[in-house]
């Protein structure tokens, strides 16, 4: 249900007052006041006020001083607020099978289809998500959306957000990768070649000018500019992660497969992280300190693990956490349950010892970041979309729910009942 922004002339929001609706096209600057707001960096702000208009935070601070007239929704002495859940990796809403080899230039924005099962997200206060293409091997590029429905367009926030790589500890998975690179030193090669011809064109034309009128007139063209040749889609990606316009998220399911993937990666230079699927019995415990040396985005479920062999359990997001790895949570199933019992199950994980700070991380700025959404969403900060939840209580505690989600400064699911 939509629930749309406050009247210009609403008066403050109380107990008694039922929460004001109108269309949102109608909406003006309003005024938050909570006791308690999770910024999203692991810090906590007391007292807080936040102005919002044209769908972003204008101010934000302490006890600010509220302008005569500006409508206000003033929270309960419980109610906390904390940005919207950035989900990092996921199909739903999407359909479509995949190939098992090298597909690159593949954009998962082709597959989007706007459809209310979207709402699924939003009523489980997430507000920004990725989905990325199906498939193994390399099976393309993921887009960051707006879970909204509407017009494509109006869902899509970045294109190309990472190369999804799936990586195995076989002679394929390593193959798909470097024979990626190398094709862009083929390329390059390739464009020498070309410029070598073309200027040894150009100056033996210059050689057969032979008197002054001649010269006159070819002072009087232009010159002649060496246009490189175009790389080939497939190869065209590389290029983008050598340049930094695209970064890659690896696919790996035990320390083999990371040892694997180093040796492939071998001397290239480009933004990436690592994608976990955890299971049970999983070994990469194994490698938590490298990757923390590395610091990566390493994206998990939040799930409790057990030594192989043993019933021992381990907490591999913390583990990696305080390894340095930059932890990034995601629901540990990609369905609507999942998202409904996403905030608890992380509250599970704090309780056998995952730092809260860095599980608020987890679940907003890291992933914002790693989608290179960080100057738009993850944490609520001046001049950031006013992408927010309203919650009864602790976000990771049993019981507290989602009163209430804001989606670019508008009321988009839920009440606020104070």
């Amino acid at each position: 249900m939509i629930l749309p922004s406050l009247l210009a002339f609403a008066p403050l929001l109380s107990p008694s007052v039922e929460p004001a609706r109108l269309v949102p096209s109608e909406s003006g600057p309003f005024v938050i006041k909570a006791r308690r707001v999770e910024i999203g960096n692991g810090e906590v702000m007391e007292h807080a006020v936040m102005l919002i208009q044209d769908g972003r935070i204008v101010t934000m601070g302490q006890d600010l001083p509220i302008e005569r007239g500006l409508p206000v929704v003033e929270l309960g002495e419980d109610q906390v607020v904390m940005p919207g859940i950035v989900d990092p990796y996921s199909r739903y809403g999407m359909s479509g099978g995949g190939f098992n080899d090298s597909r690159p230039n593949i954009m998962a924005s082709e597959e989007l289809y706007p459809s209310t099962r979207y709402d699924a997200f939003l009523e489980n206060g997430i507000t920004t998500v990725a989905q990325y293409p199906a498939g193994t091997g390399i099976p393309g590029q993921a887009v960051a959306i707006r879970p909204l429905y509407g017009s494509k367009d109006s869902m899509v926030l970045s294109d190309g957000v990472y190369l999804k790589v799936v990586m195995s500890n076989s002679a394929g998975n390593k193959r798909n990768l470097r024979q990626g690179f190398d094709k862009a030193d083929e390329h390059l090669k390739k464009v020498e070649e070309e410029r070598e011809k073309f200027e040894k064109k150009n100056s033996k034309s210059k050689k057969k000018k032979k008197d002054d009128d001649d010269k006159k007139k070819s002072s009087s063209k232009k010159k002649e500019k060496f246009v490189a040749p175009t790389p080939d889609p497939k190869v065209q990606p590389f290029f983008d992660l050598r340049e930094g316009e695209l970064s890659a998220l690896f696919s790996i399911g035990s320390a083999a497969a990371y040892e694997h993937l180093i040796d492939a990666i071998d001397d290239e230079e480009f933004e990436w992280g690592l994608r976990i699927p955890l299971r049970r019995d999983i070994d990469v415990f194994h490698v938590k300190d490298k990757v923390g040396e590395r610091g990566v985005y390493t994206v998990m479920e939040p799930l409790l693990t057990l030594q192989p062999g043993t019933m021992r359990q381990r907490n591999l997001p913390a583990e990696f956490e305080r390894a340095g790895a930059k932890l990034v949570l995601l629901p540990r199933s990609d369905r609507p349950s999942g998202f409904e019992s996403f905030l608890v199950d992380v509250g599970v994980m704090i309780g056998a010892g995952l730092d809260r700070a860095a599980a608020v991380r987890g679940v907003t700025q890291h992933p914002a970041d790693m989608l290179g959404l960080g100057d738009e969403v993850g944490t609520l900060e001046e001049g950031k979309r006013a992408n927010l939840l309203v919650l009864s209580g602790d976000p990771f505690q049993p019981g507290t729910k989602i009163e209430a989600v804001l989606l670019d400064g508008e009321f988009v699911i839920g009440d606020i009942d104070q």
